[in-house]
């Protein structure tokens, strides 16, 4: 894909300010932001739009990100951006209440309640067949689920989760599933970021979190990608003795 550096950054700038707002964002605030006419900004959105990136709802002048934008953002802007996840006051909280638990199952329910606590997703966990929710109300309370059938997208999706899981075994260290791209429940317009990790329990188990695709993507990956590293270590410490 053919798309410049000043191009990359407004399609950063405007997932980032989408996923503060959930409001589509404008030419006016992007000029303000790089210090350009909005003319100038309206041509480069336009050229974003014709890439499939972003999109114009029919309500609005402003844009939101598509799909298509938000893997491009995850494949060539986030994922290598790891922040400084030491300096994460919530990487510090994670790690506290995961390895205070004395418990196998105390401990994966801390480590899915944590990330519900700081994304404000609906946290999950599936381990060795065994499917820990939680969120499922601030999931809801997200104003992408006004429409009830979105609700019922996620609702099928979260049917057929375990299973698919299960059976698909996403092989990498962090799986990141956006819109579309989700094998079930593809009209529910949610992400879905899991981390796999190994436990005494199984060696296919998973922790993340299922949103909307307005997410902050690079924090959330970031904690999700340490509630599975927390998890390995906490388990095989405590539980393979």
């Amino acid at each position: 894909m053919d798309i410049t550096d000043r191009q990359e950054k407004i399609l950063a700038q405007i997932i980032e300010e989408y996923a503060e707002t959930a409001s589509p964002v404008g030419s006016m605030t992007m000029a303000k932001l790089f210090g350009v006419s909005p003319a100038t900004i309206r041509a480069e959105m336009a050229r974003l739009e014709t890439m499939g990136l972003i999109a114009q709802p029919h309500t609005s002048a402003g844009r939101v990100p598509t799909d298509a934008g938000y893997r491009y953002y995850v494949n060539n802007l986030a994922m290598n951006d790891h922040e400084d996840e030491a300096e994460d006051r919530g990487m510090y909280a994670l790690e506290k209440r995961v390895s205070s638990q004395s418990r196998a199952d105390a401990a994966i329910r801390g480590a899915v309640d944590s990330l519900v606590d700081l994304t404000g997703n609906l946290g999950l966990a599936t381990v060795d067949g065994q499917l820990y929710l939680s969120g499922i109300s601030r999931l809801f309370m997200q104003p992408e689920f006004m429409d009830t059938n979105r609700v019922q997208a996620v609702a099928k999706l979260l049917d057929n989760l375990e299973p698919w899981l299960r059976e698909a075994a996403p092989g990498e260290a962090l799986n990141i599933f956006i819109g579309h791209e989700n094998p079930i429940g593809k009209n529910s317009e949610v992400s879905l970021i899991i981390s796999k990790f190994v436990s005494p329990f199984s060696d296919r188990s998973y922790i993340g979190v299922l949103g909307p695709t307005r997410q902050n993507y690079m924090r959330v990956m970031a904690l999700v990608r340490y509630a599975g590293q927390m998890l390995e270590e906490t388990l095989n410490r405590e539980f393979l003795k």
